[in-house]
């Protein structure tokens, strides 16, 4: 019994460190933000930072007072990671909470976050809009396009 508990020690911590070795090969740990909370911060008027990567017909039909609209979804090329360079000088310019908006809160929402942490911005101000705009359930919020 005394031999099996270092064993089972030394298997739980080999394990842990699998895990967290392969989490950026099997996609890291991403902050999201839930639309409620989200709601709260809009009606506060807590200063964030909106990344909007919507593609144009989606961002006309609905996207957030304020919102940077980039047109980089899904955040896979180089062109599409250069449209995020572009609001780059106004993200870096402040120290506020930026909140990725992409249609399902998905694929390009991580796409955007890994792309912003890559360029220096700082994880702790990287937040994902939970399950998108698809998601949002508050759309009084929203400004709505044609």
């Amino acid at each position: 019994m005394k031999r099996i508990i270092p064993l089972v020690l030394a298997l739980v911590t080999i394990l842990a460190a699998s895990v967290a070795l392969a989490a950026p090969f099997f996609g890291g740990n991403y902050q999201y933000v839930a639309p409620e909370d989200f709601k709260k911060w809009l009606e506060t008027g807590k200063k964030v930072q909106i990344v909007d990567i919507q593609v144009p017909a989606e961002f006309q039909q609905h996207h957030f007072k304020g919102a940077l609209q980039t047109n980089a979804f899904p955040v896979k090329s180089a062109e599409e990671k250069s449209k995020l360079d572009r609001v780059l000088p106004q993200l870096t310019a402040t120290r506020e909470e930026i909140v990725i908006i992409c249609p399902r809160g998905g694929g390009g929402a991580k796409n955007t976050y890994d792309h912003l942490k890559s360029k220096g911005i700082a994880e702790a101000r990287l937040h994902i809009l939970e399950d998108g705009m698809q998601g949002w359930p508050y759309q009084a919020l929203v400004v709505q396009g044609k």
